[in-house]
């Protein structure tokens, strides 16, 4: 490889699916051996942020993956470039603690001028977006693992103690307009009725709702406040990963200290929209609050402002609850805000 080759694949702003272009700039960073070449590649799973692809060598598989500057499935959607780097931040930390490790995959590598990793691959698994389906649940003892982990990670780590402190005010921002204000615009580009016919009516009442609005708008603002917890920061079914080896936990580039009523909020109301059983969501609640306190008026909040961004919002999931459950869930969600002021 010519040096002048070698300093464009160095410098390259986006990575690419052309196995020769890849393999010269894996090579160049190190994390390819010059004896080694790519036998294929594969897009591992229905991410929606980043570039990944998954890596064959025939000898050996890794996950490549790059934040750009916008939404990988939404690229009309602006987003931190540095995304990935908060994530390889979230992995450091979490190296110390053992339990929290053996359930993420390692970093072989980090391009911080190019907002690029190579990680671990864990295996053929499949993400937990299949509990959406009609009919699917989440097998009781696999959910307690995720409730553990949450837990333990909770607990581990301090803002005050920690080693770096993951603010991660660009990705929050983004959140925050898509989960506390981008729903209620009443002109917000999005046409619900293309995701199920009837959505845009029912949308019209959430939209118009100023005492909603107004209770979101705080918790929207508390969102964005620092807090001493370390969280994931999108722990939902799409984080999850269920491998031979068992459950593991992926993507936290919306990791950052906060409040771990948002967490668990955020995961409860994906429970509820996958239509669990109340049982089993009530267990897991109940095993996350035996290893570790938590503000159950809080968490019912963010429970509530995410069913309302999920189903109102631009981030939709495969979901297939009819319109009425939709409607039930919504109601339920503005009862909680307003009713708790």
């Amino acid at each position: 490889m010519n040096s002048s080759v070698d300093y464009k694949l160095k410098d390259m702003q986006k990575l690419t699916t052309d196995k020769h272009q890849l393999e010269a700039y894996l090579k160049s960073q190190g994390w390819l051996k010059e004896d080694e070449s790519i036998k294929s590649t594969e897009t591992p799973g229905d991410g929606n942020m980043n570039f990944t692809l998954r890596v064959d060598t025939g000898e050996r598989t890794f996950i490549v993956k790059q934040s750009r500057d916008y939404v990988e499935k939404y690229p009309q959607v602006a987003a931190p470039a540095e995304r990935a780097l908060r994530e390889a931040e979230f992995y450091e930390l979490i190296r110390t603690e053992p339990a929290l490790k053996a359930m993420m995959p390692n970093i072989i590598g980090l391009d911080k001028e190019n907002s690029a990793m190579v990680m671990d691959d864990l295996g053929a698994g499949s993400d937990y977006t299949y509990m959406y389906k009609y009919g699917q649940s989440i097998p009781e003892m696999e959910l307690m693992e995720i409730m553990d982990f949450a837990a333990k990670l909770h607990d581990s780590f301090s803002a005050q103690t920690a080693s770096k402190v993951i603010t991660n005010r660009e990705m929050r921002k983004l959140n925050q307009e898509h989960m506390f204000v981008y729903p209620y615009l009443e002109d917000n580009g999005l046409n619900l009725d293309d995701i199920l016919p009837g959505l845009e009516e029912v949308a019209k009442a959430y939209k118009s709702d100023e005492p909603l609005k107004a209770e979101v708008e705080k918790l929207g603002k508390l969102y964005l406040t620092d807090g001493d917890t370390l969280l994931h920061g999108d722990y939902f079914p799409g984080s999850w990963l269920k491998t031979k080896e068992g459950v593991r936990i992926i993507d936290p580039e919306f990791c950052f200290f906060g409040s771990a009523e948002f967490e668990i909020g955020v995961t409860i109301a994906h429970l509820k929209m996958a239509d669990q059983p109340e049982e089993l969501i009530i267990k897991s609640l109940h095993r996350y609050h035996a290893k570790r306190n938590l503000d159950e008026e809080l968490r019912k909040k963010f429970t509530a402002t995410e069913i309302l961004r999920r189903i109102l919002g631009l981030a939709q999931l495969p979901l297939e609850i009819d319109l009425e459950k939709r409607r039930a869930l919504l109601e339920h969600a503005r009862e909680i805000l307003i009713e708790h002021k």
